[in-house]
This record gives structure tokens, sequence and C-alpha cells, in this order.
């Protein structure tokens, strides 16, 4: 049966790198795609009466390649739902083919049938012009990934083993690429340009330091670098890695390290984990990026700390940390990295329970109660939110605001009984019962209870502060005032703070 999208490796250089297998399906194929027309094989496959259109004229509509690779991608669905069509790309299908892996994701939820047929990849032609041996470890990068991945690690070299930088277009991307792997590497370092790897009589090869990359003229699309392995610990940590972190802490943990660090376990650096939660939220408040930055590094601090510890006692470590969590996000979200569909929050939150029940099923724990796997050390305010939430989803729940409202009010009356009755317990127990209640109400009117509170200590922190300077104006002494003084220098202060806010 004729798959609907047959993607095709054109090889890294003329028809003759091609496969067998390839050639004859592009002769035989009434439609043909190539993603581009330059490549050293399509000239020659027009030549033996091969029939194809293009799509370069995306790469001459936008300066992004991202909305290049998207309109391409829209452009051959369209045409494989209107029947088989074959897509032909440069070398290997699934070797740095954006356009592809975009295309199998869209090819699957769109129910369409489709296959590869593999072909020699640009890397085979390399290899052998570098004449290395890749078993200690290569790193593949795309060049335009490094200039615009904004930090994400699979962008990034990692000096400690080699890395090929491919798809350098141009003397302008060779630029770009010089100057974010300066981040990484000596400027003087010595790299290798390859250029048309394969090709007889266009191969070229050429040493030279990398600060010199933007300086050759005969760069084009089909060159790439080759960055030998940097050992020098000194230069090659990077900014985005969290080896030197751990580094640090495990100097700071050894026998010859800081005694206090030394002596800390998983239960004495929990206060300091809450702490620097709540500095964050502070920072994050007062909208100082700076202090946002160093609180964070502070956070991710107490992150390692825990994980060193855990590595001590053979547990796991900072990678295993940081796998466990990459694997999480991508198994939940499958409507991103995979073949379901979640079009609104909604949807997305019914997938998110119903992949993280799949994961408990799987570790072979079962919960009796919807309210069951709520954190017992969460603040109160948020436990009471979070149970509510879970109970509003089978159901038991005011249908709006107004009888949470009535609630809170029936709450303060018996409040009032319990203090007539001159019972200290059943006082505590409906004060518990009215901040229970009034977490309901706000969750309702959708106002974060937690966030609510901390902005009303604030705001009573900020006017007993502003009381205090007014009465250091006229040397008084709030101690020395009596309630109705006291209420009068509070509406001063209420007024005046008001009165700057407007």
């Amino acid at each position: 049966m004729e798959a609907d999208l047959t993607i095709v490796g054109l090889g890294p250089g003329g028809a003759g790198t091609m496969t067998v297998a390839a050639l004859e399906l592009l002769k035989r194929a009434p439609r043909v795609i190539i993603r581009t027309g330059k490549h050293p094989a399509v000239e020659e496959l027009g030549k033996i009466g091969v029939r194809f259109s293009t799509l370069d004229r995306f790469y001459e509509q936008f300066s992004d390649f991202g909305e290049v690779y998207e309109h391409i991608t829209s452009a051959v669905m369209e045409e494989a739902r209107a029947g088989p069509v074959v897509y032909a790309v440069p070398g290997h299908p699934l070797v740095g083919e954006e356009s592809v892996a975009k295309l199998i994701v869209s090819a699957e939820r769109a129910g369409l049938s489709y296959k590869i047929l593999p072909a020699m990849s640009f890397l085979d032609p390399v290899l052998a012009v570098l004449r290395i041996d890749i078993s200690d470890g290569l790193k593949i990068i795309d060049g335009m990934g490094l200039i615009e991945g904004a930090g994400r690690p699979e962008c990034l070299p990692d000096p400690m083993v080699a890395n090929l930088v491919m798809q350098v277009y141009s003397p302008m991307v060779a630029s770009e690429v010089k100057l974010s792997l300066m981040d990484f590497y000596p400027d003087e370092y010595r790299v290798t340009v390859i250029r048309a790897a394969g090709i007889p009589g266009e191969e070229r090869k050429e040493e030279i330091p990398l600060f010199e990359l933007d300086r050759l003229n005969w760069v084009d699309h089909l060159t790439c670098i080759y960055i030998p392995p940097h050992h020098d610990t000194k230069v090659m940590v990077s900014r985005f890695s969290l080896d030197r972190l751990v580094d640090i802490l495990d100097g700071l943990r050894d026998i010859n390290g800081c005694p206090w660090d030394k002596e800390q376990t998983h239960f004495t650096l929990k206060k300091y984990l809450l702490e620097e939660t709540y500095e964050v939220l502070d920072a994050i408040d007062e909208g100082n990026m700076y202090k946002v930055c160093e609180e964070l590094g502070d956070l991710l601090l107490q992150i390692a700390f825990h994980a060193q510890i855990a590595r001590e006692c053979g547990f796991f470590d900072m990678n295993d940390v940081v796998a466990s969590i990459s694997e999480k996000l991508v198994r939940r979200h499958p409507h991103v990295f995979g073949a379901t569909t979640a079009r609104t929050s909604a949807e997305v939150s019914a997938n998110w329970e119903e992949i993280k029940k799949g994961e408990l099923e799987e570790k072979g724990e079962t919960r009796q109660s919807l309210l069951d796997g709520i954190p017992q050390s969460m603040p109160a305010l948020m436990k009471a939110d979070k149970i509510q939430r879970k109970a509003a989803k089978v159901g038991f729940d005011w249908p709006d605001y107004s009888g949470a409202l009535d609630k809170v009010t029936e709450e303060t009356a018996e409040i009032k009984q319990a203090i007539t009755e001159d019972n200290p317990g059943r006082v505590q127990d409906e004060i518990g019962d009215l901040l229970f209640a009034s977490v309901n109400l706000a969750r309702l009117l959708k106002v974060n209870p937690e966030e609510a509170l901390i902005m009303a200590v604030r705001k009573f922190t900020e006017r007993f502060k502003y009381m205090e300077s007014l009465a250091a104006q006229t040397r008084s002494n709030l101690k020395e005032m009596d309630l109705n003084a006291l209420d009068r220098l509070w509406e001063e202060a209420k007024n005046r703070l008001n009165s700057k806010k407007t």
C-alpha cells in the first residue's frame, strides 16, 4: 500500500551518493517536492527526467527559519492530503532536518501514513575528510539552533567531546556561530571548516583559529565546522552547565571542605529550602529581575545541595534530577511532544490527570481518596485551597460565590456564639471553619488566598511603619497613646499612603 507521504534522502552530494531505491522512486513518482534546489543532486535529477518542484520560495519570503519550516510543513501536508507525494531532503531525512521532524508530528496528528527512505548523511563524507574515530563521542549541533536556541542544552556545544556544527549557511551565519562558540572556547582555539565534503572537485577543508571563522569568503550551505574536544576545565565550563555548581558542592562536602557544609543533612536543609523559596517570591513581587536572578540561584543551590547529599548516599545525583523532570515534562505534554491534541487549558488539565494516574499505576501506587497526594507540609491556606479544588471536581461545590459568602457570615455568627459560651476549644474550631470558608469564597471569586493574605500583611506592615514615622516626627511614643489616638494615627497613615499611590 502506497503511503500518503514518502520522505526521501538525497544524500550529501550528487546523485551518485543516493541509494538505488531512492533514485528509482523519484523517477517514477508523479508528485515530487524537494525542500531546496540548492543541492548537488538536484540538477542531475532534472537531467534524468525527474519532475519536481522546490520550496525555495519560503526561504526568500521569510528571514526566520522557524517560519520557513512551518510554511514548508504546511505546504507538504496540503499536498499529502491531496494524494501520495514524495518529499526529498538533502542528506539523511532524520539527520538535522527540522522540516522532517515537524512533518512526522503533523502526519501522525492528521492520521496520514508516511514512510522514510534513508540515505547517506552529510556526516559520512565529513568523517572521511576529518579521518577521525567518533567512538569517544560527537555532538552534532544545528548552526541556527546555536544562534537562536536561547540557551537550550541540545543547542549548545559540549566542550568535553568533539562537536560538529552543521548548516552554517553563509559567512553571516558563520559570524554569529563564532560569537556563540566563544562563550565556550578560547578565541584562538583551532577548529576545522569543511565545505562540500564528498563532492569531487568542490571539497575543501581548512583549520583556523576560532576568531577567524567569519573571515572565510567561501562558506555556503554545504559548510560545517568541526571542534575537537577541549579538556581545559578552566576554560570549558559553560555558562549554562550545572557541572561547576556540582563540583563546588562536592568540594565543600569533601574531607577538606567546609565544616558547616559537611554537617548538613536533608532535614537540616529543609528550613533553608523554604526560606529561599519565599525570598524568590519576594523578589518577584518587587519586580526586581536582578534580585530574582540572584534568589533563583540561591534556590538552585538548595536543590543541588540535596542532590549532592543523595549522591553521597548512593541514591541519585543532579543528572538524575534533571533527567527525571525532563522526562516528566515530555511525558505530561503529549499535545506538544506527541500525537495527542489539546486545544484548551481544560483539556491539558484533563490529560495531565490521566497521565498522572497512569504513572501511579506503573509505580504500583493507589490512592483511595481524591484528596490523597496533597503534601502534609503545605501551608494551611494553600492546602485548604487545594483540597477544595479537588472536591469541586466531583461537583461538591457551591454553584457560585454567594453560597460561600453566606457560609462566611454563618461561621462568623458561630464564633460569636462560641465566645459567649466561654469555650476556648470551640472558639478555635469555629475560627478554623471561618478561615476555611474564607478560602472557599476566595477560590470562587478567583482570588488566590495565600497571595491575598500576603498583600494584606504587607499593607498592614506598610501602614504601621508609617504610623511609627508619624509618631517619631512629633516625638511621640506609640506605647503611651490610647486606642483613639492610635486609630487617628492609623487613619492618617492610611490616607497619606493612599494619596501617594494615586
